[in-house]
């Protein structure tokens, strides 16, 4: 080993803020791929470092205790500090400043995923949920548990997965919509409009052009003036990179709040990495700027991260996106993105029990969405890593696999 490797890979504190997916894979990929140096993992909850998408599934409706993830920190000499609230970063002098005092680094590592976007006027009403940390989870098992009427605001992909958890539960369940349709801010309106009926087959009431004036305990009251009774008000109206703690420290913040990434997860400071919810990064497959709020982005990138930390040459960070979601019965997967997709092509019936989208662009995949055929969604996903040109024709019979609908 060189002095210059020895010194890379002994000596360097590597801090990372957020004790997620993100953070925690980071910190096991450092000690994965050799990094002998110190690191530190700080998370503002004071819980042992946990998945998330248990949440709103089996921790949610009692099935489990927790979703701790299986990793021995003191084994891989990761040091935990838990419970820490990070005010601020100092890039010009390396430090962090906390509740309990300021931290050095040598190289960070912004982990901080994203936060509820809350509902105006409805803060310190009682009754009032989000559904995203671990203690939200048991704060709304009770409610479940006790079978109240529950209005859920939003219907996007955690509202959906809050009703059917709900229903499963015995809850009589309105979900309350803004748009037209359910996941208006995720899919076109032809690919969301069938997923509508879903909710009344589980015995939900979906309400769409529905806003809410205001939250009063016990009911909510439309912007028409309508109430609907609520022993119990869950808000899904989207996510917000984490990030308000960094205002004033210099590092790019984008559009939507987010760090500004470039394509190995490098921040506009130096020795500052960002990864996971709370960061975007450049496309070079869908040529755009990506802000990916999901779990795969966050198991990934922490390689990318890890490997310029010990000094490889790793390849730019230029995932496929995928997501997944349980709802009503229904296994929902999605890849890629078809925002700049010139073609859609449906396979199977959309009122049936299994279907999928796909949408192309110049002749290749660009994304695809499948509905209970999670056969279509493996090739598909390798098809997009490939570029592999297709036939729309071929594509459109169900009952061909994908790999073999290729020109």
């Amino acid at each position: 080993m060189s002095e210059q490797t020895e010194e890379r890979g002994t000596r360097r504190r590597v801090v990372v803020v957020g004790a997620g997916m993100a953070g925690v894979q980071t910190a096991v990929v450092l000690r994965e791929q050799g990094f002998a140096g110190p690191v530190t993992l700080i998370g503002a909850e004071p819980h042992q470092p946990y998945d998330r998408p248990p949440l709103s599934k089996a921790v949610l409706l009692g099935k489990a205790e927790g979703s701790a993830f299986d990793v021995d920190f003191e084994a891989l000499d990761i040091e935990l500090r838990l419970g820490r609230e990070v005010l601020g970063v100092r890039p010009e002098d390396h430090e962090l400043d906390t509740a309990t005092g300021p931290v050095p680094y040598d190289v960070l590592v912004l982990a901080t995923g994203a936060e509820p976007v809350r509902l105006p006027g409805a803060e310190g009403v009682p009754g009032v949920h989000l559904l995203r940390t671990l203690d939200d989870a048991e704060r709304l098992r009770p409610v479940l548990a006790r079978q109240h009427d529950i209005v859920v605001v939003g219907a996007g992909w955690i509202g959906a997965e809050f009703a059917t958890a709900a229903r499963e539960a015995g809850c009589a369940v309105t979900v309350v919509e803004a748009a037209d349709r359910p996941l208006a801010g995720a899919l076109p309106a032809e690919v969301a409009a069938p997923m509508a009926a879903w909710y009344a087959d589980s015995g939900a009431t979906l309400r769409t052009h529905a806003r809410v004036e205001r939250v009063e305990d016990g009911t909510v009251i439309l912007d028409d003036g309508s109430r609907v009774r609520a022993g119990a008000v869950v808000v899904g109206i989207g996510a917000r990179p984490a990030t308000v703690w960094l205002t004033g420290s210099g590092i790019e913040l984008g559009a939507y709040g987010e760090v500004v990434a470039d394509d190995h997860l490098r921040t506009s400071a130096p020795d500052v990495y960002a990864v996971g919810d709370c960061a975007s990064f450049p496309s070079g497959r869908y040529g755009e700027r990506l802000l990916v709020h999901h779990w795969d982005n966050a198991l990934q990138g922490p390689r990318t991260v890890a490997a310029n930390i010990i000094g490889e040459s790793p390849a730019p960070y230029d995932p496929v996106p995928y997501f997944w979601s349980e709802q009503f019965g229904r296994f929902v997967q999605y890849v890629g993105h078809h925002a700049s997709a010139d073609t859609t092509v449906w396979r199977g019936d959309p009122t049936g029990a299994a279907w999928s989208v796909c949408w192309l662009r110049e002749g290749r995949l660009a994304a695809l969405l499948a509905v209970g055929r999670p056969r279509d969604l493996a090739q598909g996903r390798r098809l997009i890593e490939a570029g592999t040109p297709m036939d729309p024709e071929r594509l459109a019979d169900p009952s061909r696999p994908l790999k073999a609908a290729t020109a």
